[in-house]
């Protein structure tokens, strides 16, 4: 079952140098695998899930700046993954863990926007998910006793905590938090890890939703199903949610391993009228040819051809399948359309 695609055109530009107070060389960006800390993590790993496969998005226009990446709504259906009853990330953890060290938790809270002492009310109140596409943020490591920025595309797949508008705000692998990547107008240079499905075109970075999310929509690849997961809630309340009429980005839940979008060799959405056997599209008119007309008298003149090839020969309008073989009678019936049958489906966007 595919379901179509609705990813915001929302063309946002982004700095690609080091940000947040950090210092380093400008022009990069660091490319962060799911299943690994990182550098100058604030905590030990607290991911519990990283289990969400990539997605294909299909690559917007060719002519796209190479420094521009596409929005998408953080209330967005489907745009962040989870397993039902599963936590992506053990928030507990986290908390007790800066809880343990002053310093790291003051860092920490002066990246979120809180205070020290509001750091575990902070970190109670996201929720769970996975990232299910390559997603640009500005990441900020512990190091020399203060926060550290610099610009990073985290792997699909990758355990993050959200907060009320469907922001990123917390990377479960390494504790580190997150804000929104910085506006600048230079060409990225990726650096650290990388992966196969990587593709500077397949990146988005998160916009805000316009209002709290109060349930965030989950596709749960494992399952091939959906999940309604409230804010703040780390899986204990999770219940099935039908799927979504416009789901961004684009799910295939059908276990049979059929292609998850629209035939993409055509540019044509509908690929169930290209499949007529034989029939090269150019041809508006599919009716069959008209019959014969009645072969000529006995006694016509001895040019005529011989009775076997004449009683197949159209009248003047030939299929357009090219019917010059004088012995095309077994070839006249081939159109396998209906009388009438020669309207087309309108191709869906």
């Amino acid at each position: 079952m595919l379901t179509a695609v609705v990813v915001a055109a929302v063309a946002v530009a982004l700095v690609l140098g080091r940000s947040g107070g950090g210092s380093g060389s400008g022009g990069e960006v660091f490319l962060q695998a799911a299943g690994k800390t990182g550098p100058d993590p604030f905590t030990e790993s607290t991911a519990e899930d990283n289990s969400a496969p990539p997605v294909s998005v299909p690559p917007t226009a060719a002519t796209a700046p190479t420094n521009e990446v596409r929005g998408v709504d953080g209330g967005s259906a489907g745009l962040y993954g989870g397993t039902r009853h599963l936590s992506a990330c053990d928030v507990e953890k986290q908390i007790r863990s800066l809880g343990a060290d002053a310093t790291k938790n003051e860092a920490f809270a002066s990246v979120a926007g809180v205070t020290p002492s509001g750091v575990p009310a902070y970190l109670r109140g996201l929720t769970p998910v996975q990232l299910r596409m390559d997603t640009r943020v500005t990441n900020h490591g512990y190091r020399d006793g203060a926060a550290t920025g610099y610009q990073a595309v985290l792997q699909a797949g990758t355990a993050v905590l959200v907060d009320a508008r469907g922001l990123p705000r917390v990377r479960c692998a390494c504790g580190n938090p997150l804000t929104p990547p910085v506006p600048q107008s230079t060409t990225p240079r990726p650096t650290g890890d990388s992966w196969p499905s990587y593709s500077p075109a397949n990146v988005v970075v998160v916009t805000p939703a316009p209002r709290a999310v109060d349930v965030f929509v989950l596709y749960d690849p494992e399952h091939h199903g959906w999940i309604a997961r409230p804010r703040g809630d780390t899986g204990r309340h999770d219940r099935p949610a039908p799927p979504p009429t416009h789901p961004s980005p684009p799910v295939s839940v059908s276990p049979s391993g059929e292609s998850s979008g629209p035939s993409s060799s055509s540019s044509s959405p509908s690929t169930s009228g290209s499949t007529s056997p034989g029939a090269s599209s150019s041809s508006p008119s599919s009716k069959p040819p008209a019959p014969p007309e009645p072969p000529p008298p006995p006694d016509s003149s001895s040019s005529e051809p011989k009775t076997g090839d004449s009683v197949v020969s159209p009248p003047e309008k030939p299929p357009s399948q090219g019917g010059s073989s004088p012995q095309s009678a077994p070839e006249a019936p081939v159109s396998p359309a209906a009388p009438g049958s020669s309207a087309e489906p309108p191709p869906a966007s």
